[in-house]
């Protein structure tokens, strides 16, 4: 009886440890080990340890029950002698959601505890403080917070401490110095705060301390000079000032040594090789170091990666011949060379080191020439860089030789002489940066093979002669500019032809090129800036300009184009810089400007324009417009200062306004009538009325039109089922292939959404939302019309059909860069519904089947039948105000504050943005059967930051990129650790989007800036 009752008292004490407290005159440990004997209560710990695990999608603690010994549960291991008590736990990378329980402290013979890379939260208990036997302690990459248990230090036999990946919080407590054991500790990447203990100098069996990304401050601690046992000095990316003591030189075992990104300075030591022999990593980069780099690094021969950039270092770099291990070599934006011949003689020394990948020399003072011997350099070589420096002569004509090289940036020199053939022997090379030198001769037609490059920057030249056509072969381009040399001939249509995928600008300014601007200028429809001004063009602008709808500048200035401003231009909604100054345009200036809501610039000085000047949009705004130098406009706003249009003028406007009154006041009469005698039938005609109100630009279609364009509506034409109807894929009798969408009328619902999509449609325009081509309604049968977009939905790509009938398609795969862009289409869509429209638009329900992607796969933001219009002062509510729509969105997407009631808000269609972003990186949608007991793609993703994105990221985003977690850390992966940044950073805006308070999310049009700068390092 007595047994029975310890038991029952055992148990009780592991359901209510208010219990145990109680019993204070007594140890748990103690009063547990008494009650039943050590391996039960090593058995009831376990059990409140899972207690604690809230998701567990791998079910590693399925087999804790009692239909085996603990012993033999997964994850626990025990030891032979002392009646089998645990001694490891080892439950790392299994997913794992909840808290660590303090139950945990029972185990007494504990001598192993591996939890790292799950997702557990809450504080580190302090009750691990009892457990007197632990050795090892890794609890990293998980959601810990809090501070650090100081009683950590009564683990007097650990040897590993690694807390690193977590949030926690305070200042580190002194009394870990006491460890004396400890061989490793690991506390990088957490939001730490204060000094370093003065006490960590007595870790004397130290060899690791890694305290990186945190908020450290104050001064190294010179007692760190002790720890003579110490091989990695993990510092970098804290608040860290004053200097290095002298004491850590004496560490002669260290390998790894990293203080970057602090407020350091000082100089580095004369004596670095002999101060560190076996030194293999070395970065000081980002402080404010001075003097010299010292000549001891010649003989610093295990050397792998040795970063001094952005500091204040003067003076010459040292011989190198003797570092043939090196591979990253960066000493870019100091003060190094004297501007004279000779200066860079090491980098002849450099051919030694046959793993050298990257050579950065880059925003110094380097003068004489650049060696030809460079040539010579490892053919690993994937990016060298010397930009910014004082360089003459010409460049090396054997550069071909660097097989592998990915980056040539030699802008900001003063080269001469003209661009070597032999560059076009560098196949994969993705960056081309010579601009801004004194280059001339021809634009070799060899570049034409660099079928990989990204970026050709030969602008402020002196080169001459045309484009060569065969340009048109680098189909992956980016960015081109040929800026300010002097160019000439025409613009060459193959140059056109090939470029679809420039995005991000072509420039072609201050030159000599004559002709017309051809029409496969309307092919550039991912184009985001176009600049051709300063030329002798002429002509008349090509309607196909108007196809260019992801412009946002567009200068044309200083030409002699001619004739009026063709009405495709209306087109051009996203345009934000329009210079037509000091050309030949005539005619009025065309009034669709004024509804060209994100315009910000507007030039059209120096030209014919006559007429009246519109008064709306940018009109309205005298600094934001120049029209000087065209002597016949009139009227305008008051600050424009124009003289009144003539008397024949207002006298024809005031008919024309009294004609449009008297017709509307008819047609209002009308209506009058029509509503009081079809008063039941209101609800059917809003319809009618809203498809009305999408103008003259949008012609009607008849039933029987589209009943033969899409084969009386044939299943085989059916591409889509929808909440409110289908669409099907129709050829129109012009030829066209369009999207016909279906409304199923019957569906409660169905009304309101096709005239919210009407009222949406007709209001709103830009190059990443769709287009409507026509429409049709006919009693209870309504359409819409759409261009139709090849490449179908985000979501065909992102989760693609198994079915059988598939197999001989051709994969849909995306690329890194192309969720990228298509993210970026995104966005640009939804900061112009929120921020730039007349009256501000929340779109309800974004996912990926809302999103289409066209032949160029360029994303458009479809489906508007659960739209709102917003007033805009409130255009960002709070998110509590009720409503009695309920949910808007689909499950999964939809904000939760929209589930409790709340009002439609720009905040939600942020979260659904964030949620989106997420699935197309991770590959998972947020219904996932994995997402369940708490766990959901927000948290999931959380967790993983900001060290395992590549261990969530979708495995086809990483085709030709491949990373592991391994190889991501490892110094020859530095692409990889470049595309990881990349993911990096993508996963925290979506994270930051898809948060659950609606007014701490990111604003769209950060989130769209941030987005256009990840692209841009992503391919720099």
């Amino acid at each position: 009886m007595g047994v029975l009752v310890l038991k029952l008292l055992l148990i009780y004490s592991v359901l209510n440890p208010v219990f145990i407290s109680s019993c204070s005159s007594m140890p748990l440990n103690h009063l547990l080990t008494t009650a039943l004997g050590g391996n039960e209560t090593d058995r009831l710990a376990l059990l409140a340890i899972k207690a604690n695990i809230q998701h567990d999608p791998n079910r590693v603690t399925s087999t804790w029950n009692e239909s085996i010994h603990f012993c033999s549960w997964h994850g626990v291991t025990c030891s032979r002698r002392h009646h089998q008590r645990v001694i490891m736990l080892d439950l790392n990378s299994q997913g794992l959601a909840g808290s660590i329980s303090p139950h945990i402290g029972n185990l007494s013979f504990l001598r192993d505890l591996r939890l790292y890379n799950n997702s557990l939260r809450d504080g580190i208990p302090p009750e691990i403080g009892r457990l007197r036997r632990l050795q090892v302690l890794n609890v990293r990459g998980n959601l810990l917070t809090g501070h650090i248990p100081a009683n950590i230090s009564n683990c007097f036999h650990l040897t590993i401490l690694n807390f690193s990946h977590n949030k926690l919080v305070g200042e580190i407590p002194s009394q870990l110095g006491f460890l004396s054991k400890l061989q490793r500790i690991s506390l990088s990447y957490n939001n730490l705060t204060g000094e370093i203990p003065s006490s960590f100098g007595n870790l004397s069996s130290v060899q690791a301390l890694l305290a990186g990304g945190n908020n450290l401050v104050g001064r190294i601690t010179s007692s760190l000079g002790q720890l003579k046992n110490l091989t990695s000095f993990s510092l970098g990316e804290n608040m860290l000032s004053g200097t290095i003591p002298p004491s850590i030189y004496n560490l002669s075992a260290i390998v790894d040594f990293y203080v970057q990104l602090n407020q350091l300075y000082g100089s580095i030591p004369s004596d670095l090789s002999d101060a560190f022999p076996n030194l293999q990593l070395f970065n000081m980069d980002g402080n404010q170091f001075t003097g010299s780099i010292p000549m001891s690094i010649s003989n610093a021969t295990s050397l792998v990666s040795f970063d001094v950039a952005t500091n204040n270092l003067r003076g010459q770099v040292p011989n190198l011949q003797k570092l043939h291990n090196l591979e990253v070599f960066s000493i870019a934006e100091n003060h190094l060379g004297r501007g004279t011949h000779g200066d860079l003689s090491f980098v002849s020394e450099l051919i030694n080191a046959t793993r050298l990948r990257w050579l950065f020399l880059g925003y110094n003072n380097f003068g004489g020439t650049l060696p030809a011997s460079i040539a010579n350099l490892s053919t690993n070589l994937e990016k060298l860089r010397l930009p910014g420096n004082l360089l003459q002569g010409s460049i090396p004509t054997q550069l071909g030789n660097l097989a592998n090289l990915q980056a040539l940036a030699l802008q900001e020199n003063f080269f001469t002489g003209s661009i070597p053939i032999d560059i076009g022997k560098l196949l994969r090379l993705q960056l081309l940066s010579l601009q801004n030198n004194k280059l001339s001769g021809r634009i070799p037609s060899s570049l034409g093979n660099l079928t990989t490059l990204l970026r050709l920057e030969l602008q402020g030249n002196k080169l001459n002669g045309s484009i060569p056509s065969s340009l048109g072969k680098c189909q992956g381009l980016l960015k081109l500019d040929f800026s300010q040399n002097t160019l000439d001939g025409t613009i060459p249509q193959p140059l056109l032809n090939g470029l679809l995928y420039l995005s991000i600008s072509l420039n072609l300014s201050k030159n000599q090129f004559t002709g017309s601007l051809p029409l496969e200028i309307g092919k550039l429809k991912n184009l985001g800036e176009l600049d051709v001004s300063d030329n002798m063009l002429s002509g008349q602008l090509p309607g196909s300009l108007g196809s260019c709808e992801s412009l946002e500048v567009l200068h044309m200035e200083g030409n002699s184009f001619g004739g009026l401003i063709p009405s495709s231009m209306k087109e051009l909604r996203g345009i934000q810089d329009l210079d037509l100054s000091r050309n030949n345009f005539s005619g009025e200036i065309p009034k669709y400007l004024e509804g060209f809501a994100i315009l910000k610039n507007l030039n059209l000085s120096f030209n014919k324009f006559s007429g009246a000047v519109p008064m709306e949009g940018v009109f309205s705004n005298a600094s934001a417009i120049s029209i000087v130098g065209n002597t016949n406009l009139c009227g305008g706003i008051t600050s424009l200062q124009l003289p009144k249009c003539s008397f024949e003028e207002s006298n024809s406007r005031t008919i024309k306004i009294i004609i449009s009154l008297v017709s509307g006041l008819t047609l209002l009469g009308i209506s009058l009538v029509l509503c009081f005698l079809f008063f039941r039938l209101s609800r059917k005609k809003r319809s009618l009325n809203e498809l009305s109100n999408l103008g003259n630009s949008v012609p009607r279609v008849s039933y029987e039109n589209l009943l033969k364009a899409t084969d009386g509506f044939s299943s085989a034409n059916l591409i889509g089922v929808g909440g409110f109807g289908s669409v099907f894929k129709g050829v129109l009798d012009d030829d066209r292939v369009v999207a016909v969408k279906v409304l199923n009328m019957s569906h409660w619902g169905a009304s309101r959404s096709f005239i919210a999509e009407c009222e949406a449609l007709r209001n709103i325009r830009h190059r990443n939302l769709v287009k409507i081509v026509t429409a049709c309604s006919r009693n209870d049968f309504k359409a819409l019309v759409y261009n139709f977009m090849e490449n179908g939905s985000l979501e065909d790509w992102l989760h693609p059909s198994s079915g059988i009938e598939e197999v001989t398609d051709p994969p849909k795969v995306l690329s890194l860069v192309q969720r990228l862009d298509i993210a970026i289409d995104v966005a640009c869509a939804l900061d112009y519904l929120h921020n730039h429209c007349e009256t501000p638009l929340v779109h309800c329900d974004l996912k990926p089947s809302n999103v289409l992607l066209d032949n160029d796969l360029t994303g458009h933001i479809s489906d508007f039948g659960l739209s709102k219009f917003l007033s805009k002062l409130s255009k960002n509510v709070s998110g509590n105000k009720s409503s009695s729509i309920g949910i808007r969105g689909s499950v999964g997407y939809a904000a939760p504050e929209y589930g409790m009631g709340s009002e439609a808000s720009t905040y939600g269609d942020v979260y659904s943005f964030g949620i989106l972003l997420l699935e197309m990186f991770t590959g998972k949608r947020p219904t996932d059967h994995m997402f369940c007991d708490g766990l959901n793609l927000h948290n999931y993703v959380k967790t993983a930051l900001p060290k395992r994105v590549a261990d969530i990221a979708d495995s086809l985003v990483l085709q030709g990129g491949k990373i592991n977690v391994e190889e991501s850390h490892n110094r020859s992966s530095l692409r990889a650790q470049k595309i990881e940044g990349c993911l990096t950073s993508i996963f925290g805006i979506g994270v930051a989007c898809s948060v659950e308070s609606p007014t701490t999310r990111k604003d769209i049009n950060d989130v769209a800036s941030e987005l256009h700068s990840i692209r841009d390092n992503l391919l720099d």
